[in-house]
């Protein structure tokens, strides 16, 4: 009694270990079991029968025994004087079950189980971990943080399954701690016919889509739609927003009442700086819209073919239109697809205005929200790129990427 026991609790601590419902392992074990006694006993395979019993802890495995009256010539065969020894109502005809002793099985037919139970168990995790994540790949879920480890990748759990942050695909400058809670965006699950692994991120764009489509009513029912998004995570995202009723300003659904929305999703980026604009089927109301908060004069389009474009700015509005390292307009670029060549209004040498302006022009008004950025901020980042190179003397060029890729190296 006391090895069913063992078994048992044995059985409870895989079932606890591998997140495995014990009734699905039970199963699993008797199919196990029954491949190995079938190769003890090949004249037999149709014969074996496993019983695994929680409730009376019994564990035993049989062979089914026809009664005969001549002599048995295998142990498929019991003669009927012998099997009234066990049932005196034995009949000839009848059958009735041999206890078998597992424990003479064999070395070879104990490891056959073993492995066997070892794959069905990799089976039964794969598909838990499909069931469980498939249906949000792609989406955000919220994350707890168990260990950093020295390279400073995280791992995460989610509900008692865990998962990978490496650093790559954390904000920069955020400090994680055991025990802290985060949203990760599902990027991807890899694997899926072997061992899935479930790949997240806390840099990618989308993360702020989700959030927003989570904070945001009006998004999550369609009338506000996320047009484009550009982000460097860590540091500023740009959003261009656009609403299907033009009673519901999709500018002021993402800021929310007293900031509330908008500060939500900054607060869980760690303080990440979000524009919030208007988008426009018009490319240079966009264009010029992207590259608040700097006000922009006019904007040419140069190329429709090859999306490029060239944008005049008031001379002390450069260096702001620009950003910091070129983060404006790298941001800009990104988020209308457009290569931005941006000139100031007047030659810094000759004094003459830009070719681009005429002299009836009236600078269009494009309604944009930065989301964190305030005069005085705008003021230190326009000092700050105006210390590191003088913009004025030279038109400014944002490349539009080439299309990002949704791949991580998740198994780095």
């Amino acid at each position: 009694m006391a090895k069913e026991m063992n078994f048992f609790e044995a059985l409870k601590a895989l079932g606890d270990e591998n997140d495995v419902d014990t009734a699905l392992l039970i199963e699993k074990v008797k199919s196990a079991m029954l491949k190995a006694a079938r190769r003890a006993y090949p004249h037999s395979e149709d014969r074996i029968r496993v019983e695994i019993d929680p409730a009376t802890k019994k564990f035993a495995m049989y062979i089914v025994q026809d009664i005969i009256d001549d002599e048995p010539i295998d142990e498929n065969e019991i003669n009927i004087d012998t099997a009234r020894t066990i049932d005196p109502n034995a009949l000839v005809g009848g059958t009735m079950l041999k206890e078998l002793d597992i424990s003479k099985l064999g070395r070879m037919a104990a490891l056959s189980a073993k492995q066997s139970i070892k794959g069905d168990l990799r089976e039964i995790n794969r598909e838990q971990m499909l069931n469980k994540f498939e249906s949000k790949e792609h989406d955000c879920i919220t994350v707890e943080v168990s260990q950093i480890d020295p390279g400073r990748a995280a791992t995460v759990e989610y509900e008692g399954t865990e998962l990978y942050l490496f650093r790559n695909e954390q904000i920069a400058g955020e400090e994680l701690t055991v025990g802290k809670k985060i949203k990760v965006y599902i990027t991807g699950i890899v694997g899926k016919t072997k061992k899935p692994i479930v790949k997240i991120s806390r840099t990618h764009k989308d993360l702020v889509k989700r959030l927003f489509e989570l904070e945001v009513p009006e998004i999550y029912e369609g009338i506000v739609e996320i047009k484009s998004i550009s982000r460097e995570a860590g540091s500023r995202t740009k959003m261009a927003v656009w609403s299907k009723d033009k009673e519901v300003d999709p500018v002021g659904a993402c800021i929310g009442p007293k900031r509330s929305r908008i500060s939500a999703v900054v607060n869980e980026l760690g303080g990440e700086k979000v524009d919030i604009i208007n988008w426009s089927e018009v490319p240079e109301e966009f264009i010029a819209s992207a590259l608040a908060p700097a006000e922009v004069l006019k904007t040419v389009i140069t190329s429709m073919e090859e999306k490029s474009c060239t944008v005049v700015v008031p001379n002390n509005q450069l260096s702001l239109a620009i950003g910091n390292k070129g983060q404006n307009a790298k941001l800009a670029a990104k988020l209308t697809g457009f290569k931005i060549d941006i000139k100031p209004q007047f030659d810094s040498v000759t004094g003459e205005e830009a070719p681009e302006l005429s002299p009836d022009f009236v600078a269009p008004v494009f309604e944009a929200a930065p989301a964190e950025e305030t005069e005085e901020a705008a003021e230190e980042t326009a000092a700050e790129t105006a210390a590191e190179a003088p913009a004025e003397e030279a038109p400014a060029e944002a490349e539009a990427p080439a299309e990002e890729t949704e791949a991580q190296d998740g198994e780095e």
